[in-house]
């Protein structure tokens, strides 16, 4: 196996809030980049191609290009709307001689060594492979309509001598809502992570099709082919940074240590 990895680092991550979502600190080091460091130890791993934001690339690369070259890393134009651009994007800078693409979120810095050898060993056997969790909670589908309510303060009502029978009156604060309109079976429903790997030739398949909309994994495009996708055990542990609250999760998933487990770096 002769891997490239890909790292879409394109969005403008608008539900994490205001900053720098990859540029966050994470035990010492930006977030995008302990997102690539397990990887760079591998020896099947040839090139690491990291898609950035197209409007905002030399920024980018002031920010992260020192840092990312030493990974051996190479940045490139992302996509301007949509994940699929970025991928696609990105697929044009794998090297001749590679043998599969390996596509990993930029925002997953809790990836490990472990979880990535199960992803590559099962590539060895498999076309398409990727990581996921099965689903454990309970699903409901909630209506598309959210309704708006007006609370109820117990102790305004004691104090006005309002009963539980009565309306209370507007106190200006709303609850929204969605009413339940079904229950999911959860059985045999998996949480897809990454890093999810494919032969080169059939990823290019893949993002050679016409219709690419609506695509949220690679997998997805895959599938749209008709072609197998094999799922492997993932890890809870493996956390995808989407808002500022998941960032605080995660560094409490890291803990103290991780400023001080810094992984030992192959140039390529």
């Amino acid at each position: 196996m002769r891997c490239a990895l890909i790292i879409p680092a394109a969005g403008a991550s608008r539900r994490f809030g205001e900053g720098d979502k990859l540029g966050q600190d994470f035990g010492g080091r930006p977030l995008l980049l302990r997102s690539i460091e397990p990887f760079t130890k591998r020896d099947d791993v040839d090139a690491v191609i990291v898609a950035g934001p197209p409007e905002d690339l030399d920024a980018f690369r002031d920010r992260y290009g020192s840092q990312l070259g030493f990974l051996g890393g190479t940045v490139v134009a992302g996509g301007r709307l949509e994940r699929w651009e970025t991928v696609r994007n990105a697929l044009e800078a794998v090297p001749e001689g590679c043998t599969h693409v390996a596509i990993h979120d930029a925002a997953r810095p809790l990836v490990d060594e472990a979880l990535i050898g199960r992803v590559f060993e099962a590539a060895t056997c498999f076309d398409a492979v990727v990581p996921g969790v099965p689903v454990r909670d309970t699903l409901k589908r909630g209506d598309h309509e959210v309704v708006e309510g007006a609370a109820r303060d117990a102790t305004v009502d004691s104090i006005l001598g309002i009963g539980e029978d009565e309306a209370s009156p507007d106190l200006g604060h709303q609850i929204a809502a969605r009413r339940i309109v079904g229950t999911v079976d959860r059985t045999d429903l998996w949480r897809m992570q990454t890093p999810q790997v494919f032969t080169v030739d059939l990823i290019r398949r893949a993002y050679a099709q016409a219709d690419l909309e609506g695509a949220t994994d690679d997998a997805m495009l895959v599938e749209r082919l008709g072609e197998p996708v094999m799922i492997v055990e993932g890890s809870e542990r493996n956390l995808k940074v989407t808002t500022a609250e998941d960032l605080v999760v995660a560094r409490a998933i890291a803990g103290a240590g991780s400023s001080t487990s810094r992984p030992a770096h192959k140039r390529f």
